[in-house]
Protein backbone atom coordinates (compact mmCIF):
# COMPACT_ATOMS: atom_id res chain seq x y z
CA UNK A 1 0.00 0.00 0.00
CA UNK A 2 2.96 2.72 0.81
CA UNK A 3 3.84 2.05 -3.37
CA UNK A 4 -0.12 2.86 -4.00
CA UNK A 5 -0.01 5.98 -1.85
CA UNK A 6 3.50 6.75 -3.39
CA UNK A 7 1.81 6.16 -6.95
CA UNK A 8 -1.14 8.71 -5.63
CA UNK A 9 1.25 11.24 -4.31
CA UNK A 10 2.89 11.60 -7.38
CA UNK A 11 0.36 11.96 -9.97
CA UNK A 12 -3.00 13.43 -7.39
CA UNK A 13 -6.43 13.52 -9.32
CA UNK A 14 -9.39 15.70 -9.32
CA UNK A 15 -11.92 13.25 -6.57
CA UNK A 16 -15.42 14.64 -6.69
CA UNK A 17 -17.36 13.67 -3.08
CA UNK A 18 -20.94 13.87 -2.94
CA UNK A 19 -21.46 12.58 0.58
CA UNK A 20 -19.20 15.30 1.94
CA UNK A 21 -22.12 16.04 4.57
CA UNK A 22 -21.16 12.97 6.54
CA UNK A 23 -18.56 13.47 9.15
CA UNK A 24 -16.37 10.03 8.16
CA UNK A 25 -16.04 11.24 4.48
CA UNK A 26 -14.67 14.37 5.44
CA UNK A 27 -11.90 12.92 7.50
CA UNK A 28 -10.90 10.99 4.57
CA UNK A 29 -11.15 13.85 2.54
CA UNK A 30 -8.81 15.94 4.97
CA UNK A 31 -6.04 12.98 5.26
CA UNK A 32 -6.22 12.47 1.08
CA UNK A 33 -5.69 16.15 0.88
CA UNK A 34 -3.33 16.76 3.47
CA UNK A 35 -0.92 14.09 2.44
CA UNK A 36 -1.45 15.27 -1.36
CA UNK A 37 -3.06 11.90 -2.94
CA UNK A 38 -5.74 13.72 -4.60
CA UNK A 39 -7.70 17.38 -4.77
CA UNK A 40 -11.07 16.98 -2.92
CA UNK A 41 -14.06 18.68 -4.68
CA UNK A 42 -16.95 18.77 -2.20
CA UNK A 43 -20.10 18.89 -4.72
CA UNK A 44 -23.49 19.70 -3.01
CA UNK A 45 -24.64 21.55 -0.10
CA UNK A 46 -22.03 24.18 1.16
CA UNK A 47 -23.20 25.80 3.40
CA UNK A 48 -24.16 22.65 5.32
CA UNK A 49 -20.74 20.97 4.63
CA UNK A 50 -18.92 24.04 5.87
CA UNK A 51 -21.03 24.22 9.30
CA UNK A 52 -20.19 20.40 9.27
CA UNK A 53 -16.63 21.23 8.70
CA UNK A 54 -16.38 24.56 11.60
CA UNK A 55 -18.09 22.26 14.09
CA UNK A 56 -15.49 19.43 13.89
CA UNK A 57 -12.48 21.47 13.61
CA UNK A 58 -11.97 19.95 9.83
CA UNK A 59 -9.22 21.46 7.74
CA UNK A 60 -10.95 22.39 4.89
CA UNK A 61 -8.28 24.97 3.39
CA UNK A 62 -7.57 22.60 0.39
CA UNK A 63 -10.87 21.64 -0.66
CA UNK A 64 -12.40 22.84 -3.42
CA UNK A 65 -16.26 23.68 -3.02
CA UNK A 66 -19.20 23.31 -6.20
CA UNK A 67 -22.69 23.83 -5.74
CA UNK A 68 -24.64 21.63 -7.43
CA UNK A 69 -27.60 24.01 -7.79
CA UNK A 70 -25.33 26.77 -8.88
CA UNK A 71 -27.68 27.48 -12.23
CA UNK A 72 -24.65 28.91 -14.73
CA UNK A 73 -21.92 26.07 -13.49
CA UNK A 74 -24.60 23.32 -13.51
CA UNK A 75 -25.92 24.60 -17.19
CA UNK A 76 -22.05 24.68 -17.91
CA UNK A 77 -22.09 20.81 -17.44
CA UNK A 78 -25.00 20.10 -18.32
CA UNK A 79 -24.75 21.60 -22.01
CA UNK A 80 -21.27 19.98 -22.47
CA UNK A 81 -22.63 16.63 -21.40
CA UNK A 82 -25.54 16.34 -23.52
CA UNK A 83 -23.04 17.10 -26.55
CA UNK A 84 -21.35 13.21 -25.26
CA UNK A 85 -22.51 10.06 -27.67
CA UNK A 86 -24.85 7.63 -26.41
CA UNK A 87 -26.24 9.85 -23.66
CA UNK A 88 -29.57 7.84 -22.43
CA UNK A 89 -31.58 11.08 -20.95
CA UNK A 90 -32.94 14.22 -22.23
CA UNK A 91 -32.54 17.45 -21.06
CA UNK A 92 -35.20 17.91 -19.08
CA UNK A 93 -34.67 14.39 -16.98
CA UNK A 94 -31.42 15.47 -16.89
CA UNK A 95 -31.88 18.61 -15.04
CA UNK A 96 -33.90 17.15 -12.50
CA UNK A 97 -31.06 14.55 -11.74
CA UNK A 98 -28.34 17.21 -11.24
CA UNK A 99 -30.16 17.92 -8.31
CA UNK A 100 -28.76 15.16 -6.78
CA UNK A 101 -24.87 15.45 -5.80
CA UNK A 102 -24.04 11.74 -6.82
CA UNK A 103 -25.64 12.48 -10.13
CA UNK A 104 -23.95 15.91 -10.64
CA UNK A 105 -20.85 14.46 -9.33
CA UNK A 106 -20.94 11.58 -12.31
CA UNK A 107 -22.08 14.34 -14.91
CA UNK A 108 -19.00 16.28 -14.16
CA UNK A 109 -16.56 12.99 -14.34
CA UNK A 110 -18.21 12.53 -17.73
CA UNK A 111 -17.06 15.96 -19.38
CA UNK A 112 -13.93 15.93 -18.23
CA UNK A 113 -13.86 18.17 -14.85
CA UNK A 114 -12.85 15.88 -12.43
CA UNK A 115 -11.29 12.34 -12.73
CA UNK A 116 -12.69 9.86 -9.96
CA UNK A 117 -16.16 10.19 -8.35
CA UNK A 118 -16.19 8.75 -4.61
CA UNK A 119 -19.55 8.00 -2.33
CA UNK A 120 -20.96 5.26 -0.32
CA UNK A 121 -21.31 6.38 3.01
CA UNK A 122 -25.00 7.23 2.22
CA UNK A 123 -25.68 5.43 -0.73
CA UNK A 124 -26.25 1.86 -1.40
CA UNK A 125 -24.21 0.09 -3.78
CA UNK A 126 -27.18 -0.93 -6.26
CA UNK A 127 -27.78 3.35 -6.40
CA UNK A 128 -24.12 4.25 -6.98
CA UNK A 129 -24.27 1.27 -9.76
CA UNK A 130 -27.20 2.82 -11.16
CA UNK A 131 -26.44 6.62 -11.69
CA UNK A 132 -22.65 5.57 -12.67
CA UNK A 133 -24.30 2.97 -15.30
CA UNK A 134 -26.54 5.32 -16.84
CA UNK A 135 -24.28 8.69 -16.38
CA UNK A 136 -21.12 7.63 -17.32
CA UNK A 137 -21.77 4.48 -19.11
CA UNK A 138 -19.72 0.91 -19.82
CA UNK A 139 -16.26 0.17 -20.59
CA UNK A 140 -15.79 -0.79 -24.21
CA UNK A 141 -15.75 -4.60 -24.83
CA UNK A 142 -17.30 -5.05 -20.95
CA UNK A 143 -20.64 -6.95 -20.71
CA UNK A 144 -20.96 -6.51 -16.82
CA UNK A 145 -20.30 -4.39 -13.85
CA UNK A 146 -18.44 -6.21 -10.94
CA UNK A 147 -16.02 -5.10 -7.91
CA UNK A 148 -12.56 -6.48 -6.66
CA UNK A 149 -10.99 -5.90 -3.36
CA UNK A 150 -7.75 -5.48 -2.41
CA UNK A 151 -6.43 -7.13 0.42
CA UNK A 152 -3.43 -6.27 2.59
CA UNK A 153 -2.25 -9.88 4.33
CA UNK A 154 -0.04 -9.02 7.48
CA UNK A 155 0.97 -12.26 8.00
CA UNK A 156 1.12 -14.04 4.87
CA UNK A 157 3.70 -13.57 1.84
CA UNK A 158 2.29 -14.56 -1.67
CA UNK A 159 4.61 -17.06 -4.25
CA UNK A 160 5.78 -13.40 -5.72
CA UNK A 161 7.13 -11.92 -2.69
CA UNK A 162 4.04 -9.48 -1.61
CA UNK A 163 1.41 -9.21 0.48
CA UNK A 164 -1.11 -7.88 -1.67
CA UNK A 165 -3.92 -10.04 -3.31
CA UNK A 166 -6.64 -9.17 -5.30
CA UNK A 167 -10.03 -10.59 -4.47
CA UNK A 168 -13.23 -10.92 -6.57
CA UNK A 169 -16.35 -10.28 -7.23
CA UNK A 170 -17.56 -9.67 -3.36
CA UNK A 171 -19.70 -7.17 -3.90
CA UNK A 172 -21.83 -6.69 -6.90
CA UNK A 173 -22.85 -9.99 -8.56
CA UNK A 174 -25.14 -12.39 -6.73
CA UNK A 175 -24.68 -15.34 -9.71
CA UNK A 176 -22.58 -14.56 -12.71
CA UNK A 177 -23.18 -16.81 -15.68
CA UNK A 178 -19.81 -18.05 -17.31
CA UNK A 179 -19.78 -14.92 -19.58
CA UNK A 180 -19.89 -12.94 -16.70
CA UNK A 181 -17.66 -14.70 -14.71
CA UNK A 182 -15.01 -14.30 -17.30
CA UNK A 183 -15.81 -10.69 -18.07
CA UNK A 184 -15.32 -10.33 -13.89
CA UNK A 185 -11.56 -11.85 -14.27
CA UNK A 186 -10.98 -10.32 -17.16
CA UNK A 187 -11.69 -6.65 -15.28
CA UNK A 188 -9.63 -7.51 -12.11
CA UNK A 189 -6.84 -8.22 -14.12
CA UNK A 190 -6.72 -4.91 -15.65
CA UNK A 191 -7.50 -3.56 -12.22
CA UNK A 192 -4.72 -5.40 -10.42
CA UNK A 193 -1.84 -4.36 -13.16
CA UNK A 194 -3.06 -0.40 -13.33
CA UNK A 195 -2.61 -0.45 -9.06
CA UNK A 196 -0.32 -2.82 -7.81
CA UNK A 197 2.11 -2.78 -11.12
CA UNK A 198 2.25 -6.70 -11.14
CA UNK A 199 1.74 -9.00 -13.27
CA UNK A 200 -2.20 -10.46 -12.76
CA UNK A 201 -2.00 -14.42 -12.34
CA UNK A 202 -5.93 -15.10 -11.89
CA UNK A 203 -7.46 -18.28 -10.55
CA UNK A 204 -10.79 -18.84 -10.82
CA UNK A 205 -12.05 -20.47 -7.81
CA UNK A 206 -14.49 -23.65 -7.14
CA UNK A 207 -14.51 -26.43 -4.57
CA UNK A 208 -12.19 -28.26 -7.90
CA UNK A 209 -9.22 -28.13 -8.65
CA UNK A 210 -8.69 -29.76 -12.45
CA UNK A 211 -11.84 -32.03 -12.30
CA UNK A 212 -11.26 -33.39 -9.08
CA UNK A 213 -14.82 -32.82 -8.57
CA UNK A 214 -18.05 -32.15 -11.01
CA UNK A 215 -20.98 -31.00 -11.24
CA UNK A 216 -23.43 -27.99 -12.49
CA UNK A 217 -21.11 -25.38 -10.30
CA UNK A 218 -18.04 -26.89 -11.39
CA UNK A 219 -19.01 -26.64 -15.42
CA UNK A 220 -19.50 -22.84 -14.74
CA UNK A 221 -16.43 -22.13 -13.77
CA UNK A 222 -14.51 -24.67 -16.27
CA UNK A 223 -16.53 -22.69 -19.11
CA UNK A 224 -15.39 -19.09 -17.98
CA UNK A 225 -11.87 -19.90 -18.13
CA UNK A 226 -12.54 -21.19 -21.34
CA UNK A 227 -14.29 -17.88 -22.52
CA UNK A 228 -11.75 -15.64 -20.99
CA UNK A 229 -8.75 -17.49 -22.43
CA UNK A 230 -10.52 -16.92 -26.03
CA UNK A 231 -11.44 -13.07 -24.90
CA UNK A 232 -8.08 -12.09 -23.64
CA UNK A 233 -5.12 -14.87 -24.43
CA UNK A 234 -2.57 -12.16 -23.12
CA UNK A 235 -3.70 -12.42 -19.51
CA UNK A 236 -3.04 -15.46 -17.09
CA UNK A 237 -5.84 -16.71 -16.20
CA UNK A 238 -6.39 -20.45 -14.83
CA UNK A 239 -8.72 -22.89 -13.05
CA UNK A 240 -10.79 -24.32 -12.14
CA UNK A 241 -8.89 -24.30 -8.78
CA UNK A 242 -9.54 -25.01 -4.89
CA UNK A 243 -8.01 -21.90 -3.39
CA UNK A 244 -5.04 -24.04 -1.59
CA UNK A 245 -4.18 -25.09 -5.15
CA UNK A 246 -4.01 -21.19 -6.15
CA UNK A 247 -1.94 -19.74 -4.18
CA UNK A 248 0.33 -22.94 -2.09
CA UNK A 249 3.02 -24.04 -4.95
CA UNK A 250 3.21 -27.26 -3.12
CA UNK A 251 -0.04 -27.96 -2.93
CA UNK A 252 -0.42 -27.03 -6.84
CA UNK A 253 2.79 -29.50 -7.27
CA UNK A 254 0.23 -32.56 -6.16
CA UNK A 255 -2.86 -31.20 -6.98
CA UNK A 256 -2.06 -29.65 -10.75
CA UNK A 257 -0.98 -32.29 -13.09
CA UNK A 258 -0.65 -29.79 -16.46
CA UNK A 259 1.52 -26.91 -16.93
CA UNK A 260 0.05 -23.75 -15.51
CA UNK A 261 1.50 -20.42 -15.10
CA UNK A 262 -1.08 -19.61 -12.21
CA UNK A 263 -1.24 -22.76 -10.18
CA UNK A 264 0.16 -21.81 -6.78
CA UNK A 265 1.29 -18.05 -8.04
CA UNK A 266 -2.26 -16.58 -7.83
CA UNK A 267 -2.64 -12.61 -6.81
CA UNK A 268 -5.96 -12.63 -8.01
CA UNK A 269 -8.73 -14.94 -7.08
CA UNK A 270 -12.24 -14.76 -8.78
CA UNK A 271 -14.87 -16.71 -6.56
CA UNK A 272 -17.38 -18.23 -8.23
CA UNK A 273 -20.50 -16.38 -6.69
CA UNK A 274 -21.26 -13.46 -4.53
CA UNK A 275 -21.68 -16.03 -1.54
CA UNK A 276 -18.24 -17.31 -1.68
CA UNK A 277 -16.40 -13.81 -2.57
CA UNK A 278 -18.68 -11.82 0.49
CA UNK A 279 -18.25 -14.58 2.48
CA UNK A 280 -14.02 -14.95 1.57
CA UNK A 281 -13.25 -12.02 1.97
CA UNK A 282 -15.18 -11.43 5.45
CA UNK A 283 -13.63 -14.02 6.67
CA UNK A 284 -9.88 -12.98 6.03
CA UNK A 285 -10.62 -9.25 7.10
CA UNK A 286 -11.47 -11.04 10.63
CA UNK A 287 -9.35 -14.15 11.17
CA UNK A 288 -6.27 -13.00 9.50
CA UNK A 289 -6.85 -8.98 10.34
CA UNK A 290 -6.32 -8.00 6.25
CA UNK A 291 -7.12 -4.95 5.30
CA UNK A 292 -9.22 -5.23 2.26
CA UNK A 293 -9.40 -2.15 0.20
CA UNK A 294 -12.58 -1.63 -1.71
CA UNK A 295 -15.20 -2.95 -3.14
CA UNK A 296 -13.60 -1.45 -6.36
CA UNK A 297 -16.35 -1.20 -8.93
CA UNK A 298 -15.36 -2.22 -12.94
CA UNK A 299 -17.16 -2.06 -16.05
CA UNK A 300 -17.46 2.00 -16.59
CA UNK A 301 -15.91 4.33 -18.50
CA UNK A 302 -14.54 5.99 -15.71
CA UNK A 303 -13.72 5.38 -12.28
CA UNK A 304 -16.30 5.50 -10.14
CA UNK A 305 -16.14 4.14 -6.50
CA UNK A 306 -18.44 2.65 -3.83
CA UNK A 307 -16.83 2.34 -0.57
CA UNK A 308 -18.00 0.14 2.47
CA UNK A 309 -20.73 2.20 4.52
CA UNK A 310 -18.74 -0.07 7.65
CA UNK A 311 -15.18 1.37 6.36
CA UNK A 312 -13.18 3.02 8.60
CA UNK A 313 -11.28 6.22 7.69
CA UNK A 314 -8.06 4.36 6.85
CA UNK A 315 -9.07 1.92 4.70
CA UNK A 316 -11.33 4.77 2.80
CA UNK A 317 -8.06 6.58 2.47
CA UNK A 318 -6.53 3.65 0.87
CA UNK A 319 -9.70 3.35 -1.49
CA UNK A 320 -9.01 6.96 -2.67
CA UNK A 321 -5.74 6.33 -3.30
CA UNK A 322 -6.33 3.03 -5.24
CA UNK A 323 -9.18 5.14 -7.32
CA UNK A 324 -6.59 8.20 -7.95
CA UNK A 325 -4.17 5.59 -9.44
CA UNK A 326 -6.59 3.71 -10.95
CA UNK A 327 -7.42 6.40 -12.95
CA UNK A 328 -4.23 7.63 -14.07
CA UNK A 329 -3.63 4.36 -15.22
CA UNK A 330 -6.84 5.36 -17.68
CA UNK A 331 -5.39 8.45 -18.98
CA UNK A 332 -2.01 6.81 -19.70
CA UNK A 333 -3.87 4.33 -21.52
CA UNK A 334 -5.80 7.13 -23.59
CA UNK A 335 -2.69 8.68 -24.78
Amino acid sequence: MNEIFAKAKANPKKVAFPEANNLKMLAAMQEVSDKGYAEAIVVGNIEEVKTLVKENKIDDSKFKYVDNLDETYSNDVLQRYLKLPNIIYGEKSLTRRMKDPLNFALMMEAVGDVDVTFAGINSSTGEIIYAAQTIIGLEDNLDTISSIGIAEMPNYTFANGSNIIAVGDCAVCPNPSSSELASIAIAACDTMKAVTGFEPKCAMLSYSTCGSGSGELVDKVVNAVKIAKEKRPDLKIDGEFQLDSAIVPEVAAKKVKRESEVAGEANVLIFPDLNAGNIGVKLIQRFAGADAYGPLLQGFKKICCDCSRGAPVSEMVGNIAISVVRAGDKENAKN
